[in-house]
C-alpha cells in the first residue's frame, strides 16, 4: 500500500526533494528514518509491503510504484534510503550544496554498524558506499529480484562521492545479522 506525506514546499527556484522507501520487517524503524530526513526534505512517498504474502515480494514492481509516485508528486530529485538507515547529523545543512552540482548520483559512505555505538572503518567496511541521492530524471528502477538498482543507467550523470556517512543499523547486534542472513538465505538459496 501505497503512503505519501509533504512536509513543505521549496523555496522559489528550489528544486523538490522526496524520500522514497519501502518497509515490511524493518516497519518499526519508519518514524525514525522519518524523524532522520524530515529536515532535509519535502516530503516521502513509502510503500508499505506488510500485506504482502510472500517472504519477499517483488522488489522492481515496488520501486517502479514509488518512481511513479514519486513523479506525480512533482520530485526533482530522490533520497532513497532503507529503513534500517540514518544519516549523519546536519545532512540537511549540506543537501544544498550537492543539489548545487547539478546533474550528480551522490553516493553516501556506508557505516555499518557492529554495535549501537561502534562500526567498522578498516578493509572492506572503511570503503563501502551506496548511492542515495539522484536527480528523478536518472532514476529507472533495474529488474533485478534483489538489491536492484534505482539508477540502472548513468550515462549524462557524474557520481560523486559526498563524504556524508550513513550509518546501517541492521547489523548493529550479532542476533540482528543472524536474521538478515536467514531472510536473504531464504530468498536466494543459490546466492
Amino acid at each position: 500500500m501505497l503512503h505519501h506525506d509533504s512536509f513543505r514546499d521549496p523555496a522559489p527556484g528550489q528544486p523538490r526533494v522526496l524520500a522514497a522507501f519501502s518497509y515490511r520487517y524493518d516497519a518499526h524503524l519508519v518514524p525514525d528514518l522519518i524523524q532522520n530526513i524530515r529536515p532535509a526534505v519535502h516530503g516521502f512517498v513509502a510503500w508499505d509491503d506488510r500485506s504482502a504474502e510472500a517472504a519477499l515480494s517483488d522488489e522492481p514492481a515496488r520501486r517502479r510504484r514509488l518512481l511513479a509516485a514519486a513523479r506525480a508528486k512533482g520530485a526533482d530529485w530522490l533520497l532513497v534510503p532503507d529503513p534500517d538507515e540514518r544519516f549523519e547529523r546536519d545532512f540537511a545543512a549540506h543537501l544544498p550544496a550537492l543539489l548545487a552540482e547539478g546533474d550528480c548520483l551522490w553516493h553516501f559512505s556506508l557505516r555499518e554498524m557492529f554495535s549501537p555505538g561502534e562500526y567498522r572503518s578498516d578493509g572492506p567496511w572503511g570503503a563501502k558506499s551506496v548511492l542515495r541521492l539522484f536527480p528523478i530524471a536518472a532514476a529507472a528502477a533495474e529488474d533485478v529480484a534483489l538489491h536492484g538498482l534505482w539508477v540502472a543507467d548513468d550515462s549524462g550523470f557524474r557520481r560523486r562521492a559526498s563524504r556524508i556517512n550513513l550509518y546501517h543499523l541492521r547489523m548493529a547486534s550479532p542476533a540482528r545479522r543472524k536474521l538478515r542472513r536467514e531472510l536473504y538465505a531464504a530468498a536466494d538459496p543459490e546466492r
